[in-house]
């Protein structure tokens, strides 16, 4: 039995789950009441273009509807009653969702407050009977890239018996189509189907030959076989839990789990996990994870030529879509790159719409320094260009909203995320609903100002590998949860396959920083030169060479400034000598993060089991985004008071305050 259009509960939409062994759905019942035990309400309000994945391990009895008592307080109401509609969203016993017809609603939560609503562009659920007397359900909130007319979710094989709910964008997916046995089988002309027909035919291997940016799960009817993978740098993002009789669950956002579960932990990028097996198995596997592979010559003409395929290749969309441009040398280049290929592309092609302006899109405090470098990259090459402003207690008013959706409580992610959720928000609201964005960048070719501080280039190369594997926990999740909150897919080339293997195997000492010299005297020379052409300049030469400014610092130092002296003012001596004995896992250190750690566990109380959400934030000493190793680098950054996220806390910064 399937839904589409429907409406999935406001608490797990956006989200992907399966529960190993949870109460069979139960349908008997007819129209007048039905029962869907085994659900999830979780915490509500999830970000739209996700989706829920359920599965049943065991039957049992048809349970007793909830009563009023057992229902207030933890009912999401989503909306009037409709044929093929879930309304009303219990979370009782050992039933953790059941929706039912018969009988007045019983009164929860206001949607509204909750953040709760439907995706933008449509909603499906699909439930089936599974081998073992067991049952499989799933359900997506679309945000509609490509083919927004018949791509709705859940996806199916050709005779219906594999079905696939999935989040993201798979750039190759013609070419696999062509390669497929039966190229005739789909049904749609979504980019995301050739994963459940290309499964088929040669399984687990799937998950290696996308190329894109995904997370998804498959369940086969016939085996009872479930299948889940996440893309190779965990661009989009992925939860795991077991619940109490032992079962395992997945989502996309972390709020589908909460007081479901009695663990929880983030998916590893790169891997997928079978039920077979019930283990998870790295798929991708790069060669410059060992850093005696990277010893490729310098090759500026590879490296631009990798970073132009992978923004074209990006561009795949059949609706308005933008760019974020801060003014910093990363969102600069995609952004450049997008009107050159746009131009190029027309006189290829003669599509008209690729001479309209390509929208641009930058945040700060009034006055800020991205904010004039920006406008002056969109004049140099030539967007429709907004820059919008937001104040310190505009920041400080929407830091709660922001730890809520992005689920993380690192000060860096939250500093940075606030500007990135505003942002998000007034693009998506002027119809915009994909962007690319620069982020990846500093992670494969040193960017951060620590960078400077490496004392040889095997160091440096082992940092940048850290770095890579640790980007789910940071820029990613940012990027993709400060968007998503909006209906607003971010897309991020730096991180293409192409591209981390062209700049990840370069040799490392083309990476390191030497200031005075010929070459290499500022960080990421290496991009910088490769775009360095004086006949065709591809932006103005100040803001190629511009220094690295992270986008927290970028958006104007008042902001970061002003964030901590509101922590100051709201954070007692006493709330921070007692943080040790309410956080023992990671400790905040300073007032603004036991400011912002508090607000995190308003959202997201720990469970009685313990390895609550809180435990799939990462933690320890950093100074201006390094790792811990990292640290060790400056005998001065081991000092607990020198250590800050902010690139003002390196000596080499310009405004440097360390």
């Amino acid at each position: 039995m399937s839904w589409m259009g429907g409406l999935v509960p406001a608490a797990v939409s956006a989200a992907l789950l399966a529960a190993g062994a949870a109460p069979a759905c139960d349908l008997a019942g007819g129209p007048s009441a039905w029962r869907v035990g085994g659900c999830v309400a979780g915490g509500g309000g999830l970000a739209r273009g996700k989706f829920l994945w359920i599965l049943e391990e065991t039957a049992s009895s048809n349970p007793a509807p909830p009563s009023a008592a057992q229902s207030a307080g933890a009912c999401a109401r989503a909306g009037p009653w409709e044929d093929g509609s879930v309304d009303d969203v219990w979370r009782t016993g050992d039933h953790p969702l059941q929706a039912q017809r018969d009988g007045p609603p019983a009164q929860g939560p206001d949607p509204a407050k909750t953040g709760a609503a439907p995706g933008p562009d449509g909603s499906g659920i699909h439930v089936v009977d599974l081998p073992g007397n067991r049952a499989a359900a799933l359900a997506h909130e679309r945000l509609a890239i490509v083919d927004p007319l018949s791509g709705n979710q859940p996806l199916f094989s050709q005779d219906g018996k594999l079905s696939l709910t999935v989040n993201g964008e798979i750039y190759n997916h013609r070419a696999l189509r062509s390669e497929l046995k039966n190229p005739d089988v789909f049904k749609t002309e979504s980019d995301c189907e050739v994963i459940v027909h290309l499964y088929r035919e040669v399984g687990e291997k799937v998950a290696a030959m996308l190329d894109g940016d995904f997370a998804f799960v498959i369940v086969d009817e016939a085996s009872g076989h479930v299948f889940a993978a996440r893309d190779a740098v965990g661009v989009n993002s992925l939860y795991m839990g077991k619940g109490r009789d032992g079962s395992v669950w997945f989502a996309s956002e972390a709020k589908a789990l909460v007081g479901e579960v009695i663990s929880v932990e983030t998916f590893p990028p790169g891997h997928y996990y079978s039920s077979e097996t019930q283990e998870f198995t790295r798929y991708y596997n790069p060669a410059w994870r060992d850093a005696d592979s990277a010893l490729q010559p310098l090759d500026l003409e590879n490296i631009r030529n990798t970073f132009e395929r992978s923004v074209e290749k990006r561009l795949m969309s059949d609706v308005p879509y933008g760019v974020f441009l801060s003014g910093g040398l990363d969102s600069s280049l995609v952004a450049s790159v997008i009107a050159r290929t746009r131009r190029k592309r027309f006189l290829e092609l003669g599509d008209p719409e690729d001479l309209k302006p390509l929208k641009s899109f930058s945040i700060g405090l009034p006055g800020s320094p991205d904010l004039t470098a920006a406008k002056k990259v969109a004049d140099f090459i030539g967007t429709e260009h907004y820059g919008f402003t937001f104040t310190v207690q505009e920041g400080i008013d929407a830091v709660s909203d922001v730890i809520y959706h992005l689920e993380t409580y690192d000060i860096t992610t939250i500093r940075a995320g606030t500007p990135m959720f505003l942002l998000s928000r007034k693009v998506k609201a002027m119809g915009i609903k994909m962007v690319m964005s620069g982020e990846g960048a500093d992670e494969t070719l040193a960017g951060y100002l620590y960078f400077h501080k490496a004392p040889d280039s095997q160091e440096l190369h082992e940092e940048l590998v850290r770095k890579v594997d640790a980007l789910h926990l940071y820029d990613c999740l940012r990027a993709n949860k400060a968007t998503m909150a909006h209906g607003l897919e971010v897309r991020v080339p730096f991180l293409d396959k192409g591209m981390l293997d062209a700049t990840m195997l370069t040799d490392p000492e083309f990476k390191m920083t030497r200031k005075g010299d010929a070459t290499q005297f500022l960080e990421k020379w290496l991009m910088r030169a490769a775009f360095d052409d004086e006949e065709t300049p591809w932006l103005p030469s100040d803001v190629l060479w511009r220094q690295k400014e992270q986008f927290s610092d970028g958006v104007g130092y008042d902001w970061i400034d002003g964030l901590k002296a509101h922590a100051e003012k709201v954070i007692s001596d006493e709330d921070l000598a007692s943080a040790e004995t309410r956080f023992p896992h990671n400790t905040p250190t300073t007032k603004e993060g036991c400011y912002i750690r508090q607000i995190f566990q308003s959202h997201f109380p720990n469970n009685e089991w313990g390895r609550g959400v809180e435990e799939t934030v990462p933690g320890g000493p950093s100074v201006a985004c390094s790792t811990a190793k990292a640290v060790e680098w400056d005998e001065a950054w081991k000092d607990p008071t020198n250590q800050d996220q902010s690139g003002r806390f390196v000596d080499t910064h310009d405004s440097a305050v360390a």
